[in-house]
This record gives structure tokens, C-alpha cells and sequence, in this order.
């Protein structure tokens, strides 16, 4: 291998691959035909037995696409045949994006620039035929939660405030069931602030909402500064589409987290986010398709783009200096299906929208084949869990008795 790309096919400033759709691009120039054909099956796994197939979307999609420089990309998972069930093909999508002003604009422009940035993209989501739409975490605002200035809390709306407002009149005109992740606050509760999603359904109603199951205090990720662990327990709702459920951000590393949703009957899990290159990137091909996996069902992966700078520069106690900015969000949205199989990620630096029909009877399809609801023994793990969470645990070690005999 003679190089080293960029998204846009430009060597790195220091020679370093980012993103994997840049590796595919680099493997596609460097390796024989019939040697990338094995890498890539092993990077994206084979559905069915065979590469995901493309979709073609309608020209107005395509035209908003081009018009307002979006990503755009479309694939299918495929089930096998059954003869007792008729396919179960839903169109979903998901959207990734950088915040439309600087951080320094006033914050009700800071808004509706998102908002004006991403009614093209939903638009195109609608006339491609998409059934569920999921927006990245808190979607409205730059994600402000490192600085733990107070000031940023004026973003936070009631669930039935202005983003939703303006996305249940989208989803009923798309017919869409649209999730959308947002900074609540809970004006009922003292106005105490949440890191909420809201699922709104197809015919423009609410169905409900999740609240972040886990918390960061990692890096610069001080969101404990502005809400705390959520209360909706792992709620799944069951649309005329399919049921799904909300993963948001850092629950993704708690393995038990993606496991609850399954056990109430997840089809599709959303893992709406906000993480940096520097911090988790190694992670974030791996987690959602182990998640898939694990629990078989699909998951829908969203990161949002850039690099957001703030006015004041903060710290975060870790031995670093000031900054003014997290990092950048890399972007690389992507599906993971039940059969280890996904979807090349969209763009790395680029606002984008990512379509995919998938079969849920793969779902079903993957449990019986690997029968991991079979054999999963939580009667043993309930157990080790009870008595985990009291004080007087003790873990289950068995030492060997020659490691603690005095030596003479």
C-alpha cells in the first residue's frame, strides 16, 4: 500500500486512515479485486450469504441531496423466505449533521439554523418512501455539555416544545415515525433538565420518550453537570412500523443496556450520539454490530460532524490544557444487522442520510439459528446480580491455596 486517504481521497497529514470509509477506499485501490472482496466481507460481513444490495431512491431525493451537499446513501438487508410469515420490509433512516452557526450566534438563531439545515433532509428521507427517522443526540443545539456553563441550558424545551412541533407536522405529511433526541425539560418537576428522546408517530402524535439510561464522566464529557441517569427504565414502542427502541449515546458501552431492550422485544435499537474521534472511535464500528448481534436485532448507529468551538476554554480535570472544543464528532453513521452483517458508514466530515430497507423477520430468523434466548441462562446471572448489589458481596474467587502458604 503505496498511500493514505482522506474521506475526499486526499493523503492525511500524518498518514493516517480516517474513517472506514476511507480503509474501503484505500483497500479498493491497493488490493486485487479478489482479495477486497474477502476484506470486505470480513469488515461488513455477508447478509444472507451476500453483499447488501443498493437501493435506488427517486430523483427529487437525489436533488436534495445535491442541492443542500448531503451525503446520501441506501442499501438493503434481505431475510430468508418463510412460509408461514410474509416479509417484513421497513424503510429507515437516519441523519447526521454539524451545527449550522457558531457557538457565539444568538441561540434562537443557533436553532433554527439547524432546524432550516435539516428540513431538506427529512424532506428527502419523506419522498424516498422512509417509514422511521432517527436524529442524533440533543439534534437542536451544539453539544455544550463539556464547557458545564449553565447559559446552555436555555436549549432545553418541554417534550411537546418547538423541535417537536415542527417534526410532527414533517412525519405526519411523510407518513414517518420520527425519534428525536432533545435536551428536556421537565416542567412538571421542578424543570429539572433530561437527556431525553421523543418518538414521535406517523400520524404526528406522541408515543412516548426515553431518558438516557447512562451518564458519562469521561474526558471532557461532564454531563452530569446538566442531567442525571434516566427514569423511563428501557421502554420499547411498538409503531404500525415495527417496535423499536432508544439506546442513547454512552449506553452503547453497557452490554446489559442493549440486552433490556431485547428482552422487551426490540426489532431496531437507535443509538443516537455525540463522541469524538480521540476518545471512542475504535469503538464505534464494533459495539452497535456486537449489540446486533448479541440481542438480534437491528440497530441504526448515529454520530453527528465536526468540530464545535466554544466561546470560553474549559478543563476537565484530567492534566490537560484549556481547550475549546471536544474534538471532532466524526460522523460515520451506519447499520448493523442481526446476522453480523452492515451497511458501509456515510461520511466522516459531511452532513448525511443514510436509508435502509431491512426484513425484521431476520430478526425472528437469528434467534432460532443461534438460540441465544435458548441458552442464555439469566436465571444464573439474575442470581450473581442480586447478590452483586449488596454490601455484604463477595466475589466468587477460588484462589489456589500454595499462593498464600508461606514460603520457607
Amino acid at each position: 500500500m503505496d498511500k493514505m486517504i482522506s474521506e475526499n481521497g486526499e493523503t492525511t497529514a500524518d498518514g493516517s486512515i480516517c474513517g472506514y470509509d476511507s480503509l474501503h477506499q484505500l483497500l479498493s485501490a491497493n488490493l486485487k479485486p479478489e482479495l477486497y472482496q474477502e476484506v470486505n466481507r470480513l469488515l461488513l460481513g455477508r447478509n444472507c450469504g451476500r453483499s447488501l444490495e443498493q437501493i435506488v431512491l427517486p430523483e427529487s431525493a437525489i436533488s436534495l441531496s445535491s442541492k443542500h451537499d448531503f451525503d446520501l446513501q441506501a442499501v438493503s438487508f434481505s431475510a430468508d423466505k418463510e412460509q408461514m410469515r410474509n416479509p417484513r420490509v421497513v424503510r429507515v433512516g437516519l441523519i447526521q449533521n454539524s451545527i449550522a452557526l457558531p457557538t457565539t450566534a444568538p441561540f434562537s438563531d443557533q436553532t433554527k439554523g439547524i432546524f432550516d439545515k435539516l428540513k431538506p433532509m427529512i424532506d428527502a428521507a419523506g419522498v424516498a418512501g422512509v417509514n422511521i427517522l432517527c436524529l442524533q443526540e440533543a439534534w437542536t443545539m451544539p453539544f455544550a455539555f463539556c464547557t458545564r456553563e449553565r447559559r446552555w441550558c436555555e436549549f432545553a424545551e418541554p417534550v411537546d416544545g418547538e423541535s417537536t412541533k415542527f417534526l410532527q407536522e414533517l412525519a405526519k405529511k411523510y407518513n414517518m415515525v420520527i425519534v428525536s433526541p432533545i435536551l428536556e425539560r421537565d416542567i412538571d418537576h421542578g424543570e429539572v433538565l433530561w437527556n431525553t428522546a421523543v418518538i414521535i408517530g406517523n400520524n404526528g402524535n406522541i408515543i412516548g420518550k426515553h431518558r438516557k439510561n447512562h451518564i458519562p464522566r469521561v474526558g471532557d464529557f461532564n454531563e452530569s453537570t446538566y442531567y442525571m441517569e434516566g427514569d423511563t427504565g428501557h421502554p420499547v414502542f411498538e409503531t404500525v412500523f415495527g417496535k423499536i427502541a432508544v439506546n442513547i449515546c454512552y449506553g452503547r458501552h453497557h452490554p446489559l443496556n442493549w440486552l433490556a431492550f431485547g428482552l422487551n422485544g426490540a426489532e431496531i435499537v437507535f443509538n443516537p450520539s455525540a463522541t469524538v474521534g480521540g476518545l471512542s472511535e475504535p469503538m464505534w464500528p464494533i459495539e452497535a454490530r456486537n449489540a446486533a448481534i448479541a440481542n438480534s436485532y437491528f440497530v441504526g448507529s448515529i454520530n453527528r460532524v465536526g468540530t464545535e468551538v466554544f466561546p470560553n476554554p474549559f478543563t476537565s480535570g484530567d492534566g490537560k490544557p484549556q481547550h475549546n472544543d471536544f474534538g471532532h464528532f466524526y460522523g460515520s453513521s451506519h447499520f448493523s444487522a442481526p446476522d453480523a452483517s452492515c451497511t458501509p458508514s456515510l461520511s466522516r466530515y459531511k452532513d448525511g442520510l443514510l436509508i435502509s430497507d431491512m426484513d425484521l423477520n431476520l430478526c425472528r430468523q437469528y434467534k432460532d439459528k443461534w438460540g441465544f434466548r435458548m441458552t442464555a441462562r439469566y436465571e444464573v446471572y439474575a442470581d450473581l446480580l442480586a447478590k452483586y448489589i449488596k454490601p455484604d458481596f463477595k466475589p466468587q474467587v477460588v484462589s489456589d491455596p500454595l499462593l498464600h502458604k508461606n514460603s520457607s
